[in-house]
């Protein structure tokens, strides 16, 4: 890996070449998805089953868009015990995790009979979007589909692209299964972005849509942004490793590895204040590279967007760190916890060596489904609360009002309002 003296133009040329990943950079497909969308939108499932054909190779009819209890029940034969078993546990964790996120609605009254509150309810129906084919996460299903379980969501409907001779990756329906998926339809793509959003003649239109997918998804999640919620525009994979001369340059460098394989864009970055940390790990990489299966892609990962930033402070480092803001954010340092009270920005914080990315991905049970592109400096992970919407309440009796009345009608007249002021008035007349 290429190593970089961190200074301002450095870190400010690493920042604008990751932005560039950034699904909103890819203007030249809109056209091309607001068209999928509309058609969607107007005729139904005649167009879904229509791109599901032209994409997919797969023939849609309205019997047999829907998958079967039979089609999940077979899926189970298909996947090792073993496996099975995880898949349960991982769940287990991820439910236990996001229960300390419920809510409660709350109301607080006072003895002049003003009562205000929050009332705390969940979304009606929620959609998932679950990729197909390589890029089929079993662990993805998982991470979308309990929030939205725990918060008490109604009705949870997924849509996955499905093979050309109309399977679904097995373990995606064992996920969704054991998640508590209600529906699951055999469609992907912007189609079925824009199925959820308006709903056709097969699938109910849902009030939020969630879950990763490619460039077209991403954009066409963004397009219907409005008519339903989402939960953000995802970007490629990333990892940043903040790490100082204690860590062990072999685990840094397979926790580097482990998010460059994902794709060409993915990013993979260390910061460190040793130059004997940096060069150990470079070595490292080029050792794992040679043994590792998907060696094309990381190789291509790391060309594009891999860096070792050497540091001269800590602090520098911690200031590189929350400017770019990255998905993935593992501190090995002599007190990672330390570290890690100066940290303002990431998506998930791993901390210390036995804390490797992979780890959140699939089993301790916080959200892997994380902000991208430096939108962790205001987006947070898929949460219970991405699924719950909140209801002001207000209640004044009229000793209540009385006290604080011509206080609203001189800010309401302050305005322009005189209706507003009026609607007050009245109620002293």
């Amino acid at each position: 890996m290429r190593i970089v003296s961190l200074s301002n133009d450095t870190k400010q040329s690493i920042l604008d070449d990751l932005l560039k990943r950034s699904p909103n950079n890819y203007t030249q497909y809109e056209a091309t998805v607001n068209e999928i969308i509309e058609r969607v939108k107007t005729e139904g499932d005649a167009a879904v089953f229509d791109y599901t054909l032209k994409f997919d190779k797969y023939e849609l009819t309205p019997e047999n868009i829907k998958v079967t209890r039979e089609e999940i029940e077979a899926a189970y034969s298909k996947l090792d015990e073993k496996l099975i078993e995880v898949i349960k546990q991982s769940a287990e964790n991820i439910r236990a995790f996001h229960a300390k996120q419920l809510r409660n609605s709350w109301f607080d009254s006072k003895e002049d009979g003003t009562i205000l509150g929050m009332k705390i309810t969940a979304i009606g129906k929620a959609g998932v979007y679950v990729p197909g084919g390589k890029a089929a996460y079993p662990s993805s299903v998982l991470m979308n589909v309990i929030p939205a379980k725990v918060a008490g969501v109604g009705e949870i409907v997924m849509v996955t692209p499905p093979g050309a001779d109309g399977s679904i990756n097995p373990g995606t329906l064992v996920a969704a299964d054991i998640a508590g998926v209600d529906t699951i339809y055999k469609v992907g793509g912007a189609q079925a972005i824009a199925a959820l959003a308006f709903g056709t003649q097969s699938i109910p239109k849902v009030d939020k849509i969630t879950g990763p997918g490619n460039i077209f998804v991403a954009l066409a999640k963004k397009a219907v942004y409005g008519y339903v919620s989402i939960d953000s525009i995802a970007g490629p994979s990333e990892i940043l490793v903040l790490a100082d001369e204690t860590a062990n340059p072999r685990y840094v460098a397979a926790d580097l590895l482990s998010q460059a394989e994902h794709d060409e864009l993915a990013s993979a970055i260390l910061i460190t204040t040793s130059k004997d940390l940096a060069e150990q790990v470079s070595a490292e990489v080029d050792g794992f590279v040679k043994e590792l299966s998907r060696a094309e892609i990381i190789r291509k990962s790391l060309d594009n967007y891999g860096y070792i930033l050497l540091a001269e402070t800590m602090s520098d480092a911690i200031d590189a760190a929350n400017a770019i803001a990255s998905e993935h954010l593992e501190i090995l340092t002599k007190n990672p916890f330390d570290t890690m009270t100066r940290i303002r920005n990431a998506g998930a914080i791993f901390l210390g060596e036995y804390a490797s990315e992979p780890l959140g991905d699939y089993f301790a049970g916080p959200n892997h489904i994380l902000p991208t592109n430096g939108t962790a400096k205001f987006f947070s992970p898929v949460n219970v609360d991405d699924f719950i919407k909140k209801t002001s309440i207000i209640s004044y009796s009229r000793e209540a009002l009385l006290k604080v009345h011509k206080n609203i009608e001189l800010f309401a007249e302050s305005e322009g309002l005189t209706a507003h002021a009026n609607s007050i008035k009245v109620r002293f007349e």
